[in-house]
């Protein structure tokens, strides 16, 4: 379980990221910074940058500059296999569930890289669904039942930063509401979590603090319980 000694602590430093995609700049100067323990959300409109920035952090760019500090450890430079063994996991929006294997199968396929991640047993406790489906082919579950399936592979790894892409696109409410339930569970438990979101009224319900991203950089930072205050500007930078 991750260590909740020091919960003020800054454990993902990021300062002036750019990042590339062969000759196309899609991020410009990011700089954000989330604290041990925090829920925090990239907020932003389509092409905004969100999913660039959690794919430069785990280095899954063609090209980075500037600095991504976890834990103290810089990550510009390092190669992007060593990056999950300090202990980030990242759930991309795709999900990457494999059709050939069993739901039980799939959670248990990436590797333990740390020590403290979380046992089956907790997992099923967290996703009942997931302990009632083993048998089942994953790509035959439902689309919760697929983001409860990716979130949870990386919950066994010994993860202390998860970083989840889109975690209730397409999802329905009842869905949203159980997804909601098990980030404050891991919130609760020490771990730490960043996650692109274009539903805020989801992010309101589970994060410290909200980032908001247009065209490539970071415009707004704001704490959870200014979000009511803050809702005309949100609005204009979302469009919603």
């Amino acid at each position: 379980m991750p260590d909740r000694a020091d919960t003020a602590a800054t454990m993902l430093e990021v300062r002036d990221l750019h990042a590339f995609y062969g000759e196309s700049h899609i991020l410009h100067g990011v700089s954000l910074e989330v604290r041990r323990g925090e829920v925090v959300t990239l907020l932003g409109r389509n092409g905004a940058g969100k999913t660039t920035t959690l794919r430069a952090i785990m280095g899954m760019v063609g090209r980075r500059t500037g600095s991504i500090r976890f834990a103290g450890t810089e990550l510009v430079g390092m190669a992007p296999h060593r990056v999950p063994r300090l202990g980030i996991g990242y759930v991309p929006e795709e999900r990457g569930i494999f059709a050939s294997l069993s739901t039980a199968e799939n959670l248990m396929l990436p590797p333990v890289v740390r020590e403290g991640g979380m046992s089956v047993e907790q997992i099923h406790t967290l996703f009942p669904n997931l302990r009632e489906r083993g048998a089942t082919q994953g790509t035959r579950l439902s689309g919760g039942e697929q983001q409860m399936l990716a979130i949870a592979r990386i919950l066994r790894t010994g993860a202390e930063l998860i970083l989840l892409d889109e975690p209730t696109e397409g999802l329905a409410p009842v869905i949203i509401d159980q997804i909601g339930v098990a980030v404050r569970r891991l919130k609760d438990r020490g771990f730490t979590i960043v996650l692109v979101e274009q539903n805020f009224r989801f992010a309101a319900t589970i994060a410290d603090r909200h980032y908001v991203m247009e065209e490539g950089h970071v415009v707004d930072m704001i704490p959870n319980d200014r979000l009511d205050a803050s809702m005309d500007r949100l609005h204009a930078r979302l469009g919603v």
